[in-house]
């Protein structure tokens, strides 16, 4: 991690305000990240510094140089909110490979008061990728983020699952036999297969999208609607959980993309397509809460660029995703009596998509024939 090319007394106040985590223990190659920035560990390094205050993700994965097989473990990740000045002291944990904040006083002050002579062996915080870091997590307040994390802190690229059975005795592991002379099919084998299930405290606490569109005792007319504008889902959603700060349901789908695109948790992606969908169907609450959606946009034209290759090339064909659920938020931020200047942002935005992704969001969705182009520089939203 080399120094920062800026100005030294920038510098000396970046050092004296922000924040220091000192991380002690940890090996020698392993790759560790804060918020944007990825590096690969030498073996001098004992933490970062300048950090500003706010939301962070420190995600990291040990790598097994053994042999030279260069094995790389599943990635782990903490969301951590850091106050100016703040020192956050962690160990590595050899035998469960993983960092561990410490808990003593003591020893934080200890680091406080030597923060010189460990400043050779920290690196500065990437300020160079601080406004893509922000430019994703604007929405995102520090307290719907801990409030969504599992319970355990971590944020797993692989859940740790147990079963949901525990075999203790020979006869119960008999009765669980997956013998390849006694199944006749993989389909039989996998049936048989103990059932297994997320380790308590290890899962994400997204919200629940309700299944059931629409409310108790709806008529059939009102059923249909429902299905149609899915503005009572999203409401019920934000009653149940941002009651007090409707506009957290856009820090919730920032959160499930950090999670997928800087941790490698898939339920992420999968929980960010399925927020998204109902965001862009609810032409009622948009009529209502036209900041909401304003938001949803800056927050799309931010994440969008963001997504891997792969994974978008997949989202876009795939029954055509992105295209055909933007397609819909374009028709019904063009209603009547949608707010103007959330009317004129669409519009400009689908503009922008067009011109970009070459998305026909005007012709029929079987005939779209979405193409991946570089993101052009200058485009600002605000």
């Amino acid at each position: 991690m080399a120094d920062l090319d800026m100005d030294p007394e920038v510098a000396l106040g970046l050092f004296e305000e922000g924040a220091t985590l000192v991380l002690l223990g940890v090996p020698e190659g392993m790759e560790l990240g804060l918020d944007y920035k990825t590096w690969t560990l030498g073996p001098r390094f004992r933490g970062v510094k300048m950090i500003p205050p706010g939301l962070h993700f420190l995600h990291y994965c040990s790598i097994n140089t053994a042999a030279g097989c260069g094995e790389i473990s599943p990635k782990t990740g903490l969301f951590l909110n850091l106050k100016s000045r703040e020192v956050l002291v962690a160990h590595w944990n050899q035998s469960e490979e993983d960092l561990e904040i410490s808990q003593d006083p003591e020893e934080v002050e200890r680091m406080r008061s030597n923060l010189k002579e460990l400043d050779r062996y920290l690196g500065p915080y990437p300020y160079d990728t601080l406004r893509k870091w922000v430019s994703l997590t604007d929405r995102l307040r520090a307290d719907v983020a801990l409030m969504l994390q599992p319970l355990n802190g971590r944020v797993c690229s692989f859940s740790e699952v147990l079963p949901e059975q525990q075999m203790t005795y020979t006869s119960d592991r008999a009765s669980q036999s997956l013998c390849h002379e006694e199944c006749k099919s993989l389909k039989e084998g996998m049936e048989r297969l103990p059932r297994m299930k997320q380790r308590e405290g290890t899962e994400l606490r997204f919200s629940n999208i309700p299944k059931q569109s629409f409310p108790p005792g709806a008529t059939p007319a009102q059923i249909t609607q429902c299905s149609m504008d899915r503005s009572y889902t999203l409401d019920c959603l934000i009653q149940s959980r941002y009651s007090a700060h409707p506009l957290d349901v856009l820090g919730e789908l920032q959160f499930a993309f950090v999670c997928f695109l800087l941790g490698n948790v898939y339920e992420g992606f999968e929980h960010w397509q399925k927020l998204l969908a109902l965001l862009c169907r609810c032409e009622d609450a948009l009529q209502r809460q036209p900041q909401l959606f304003l938001g949803l946009i800056g927050v799309l034209f931010h994440q969008l660029p963001e997504i891997p290759q792969d994974f978008f090339i997949d989202i876009v064909s795939k029954n055509n995703f992105l295209t055909s659920t933007l397609q819909e938020f374009f028709q019904v931020a063009s209603a009547p009596g949608v707010d103007s200047t959330l009317k004129k942002r669409a519009e400009k935005f689908k503009v922008y998509l067009t011109r970009t992704f070459r998305w026909d969001f005007e012709a029929d969705q079987d005939d779209c024939a979405p193409v991946v182009v570089e993101l052009p520089e200058g485009i600002n939203f605000d």
